[in-house]
């Protein structure tokens, strides 16, 4: 009679060190993936100045992890921005564009960081779809915009999609909206508010 009550007892006790042995594992597994992201984690920084006349500035911070076997394919980047000193409660284009130069006026950025062999640069052309392109800023009452988003059209790491190229990348704040329209001209956002140089971190 006591035997198949000692043979539910051993199955159980198998199924149950089976179970906690495979939550040690998913905990460890946790664990190495984090350290691994963080050990191949690439930062860059860059720093919002704007003309003479204007009290625009601002911190955009770029960061890129690994792709997870799991969950992603390409790397992503993480750009987070945070903007001052904008007219309260408007939106402003803000985009990558192509070269590291905010001198002699914020025009030597170039257009829109769209590397080729078929990249289309010009702002008002091939818009959204520019690699550089990005969500608006949007100023608050006090003229404050925070964003925060993730892209997997450009890298921080070397390859076609760094934009650590040969004349590196910037930052653009434009005065107007992005329209997120193709054609228009000033549909990206016309004039330009703000410019930073994107530099990477040690």
């Amino acid at each position: 009679m006591n035997r198949p009550r000692k043979i539910l007892s051993l199955v159980l006790g198998v199924i149950l060190t089976a179970v906690v042995v495979g939550s040690c594992d998913q905990v460890n597994n946790t664990q190495s993936t984090a350290q691994t992201d963080n050990g191949n984690q690439i930062v860059a920084v860059a720093d919002i100045q704007s003309p003479p006349d204007s009290n625009v500035s601002g911190t955009v911070t770029l960061t890129e992890n690994s792709p997870s076997e799991t969950t992603e394919i390409l790397p992503t980047v993480e750009v987070k921005a945070e903007v001052s000193g904008l007219p309260p409660n408007t939106k402003h284009g803000f985009h990558i564009h192509q070269t590291a130069k905010c001198e002699p006026d914020f025009g030597a950025a170039g257009g829109h960081f769209d590397p080729g062999p078929y990249g289309e640069t010009n702002p008002d052309a091939n818009h959204p779809f520019h690699m550089g392109d990005l969500p608006n800023l949007v100023a608050d009452a006090e003229g404050n915009a925070t964003l925060t988003h993730r892209t997997n059209r450009v890298t921080l790491s070397p390859g076609p999609l760094s934009i650590f190229d040969e004349d590196g990348s910037a930052f653009i704040v434009h005065v107007d909206e992005d329209q997120g329209t193709t054609g228009v001209q000033g549909g990206a956002g016309g004039g330009r508010l703000g410019c930073g140089i994107i530099e990477k971190q040690a």
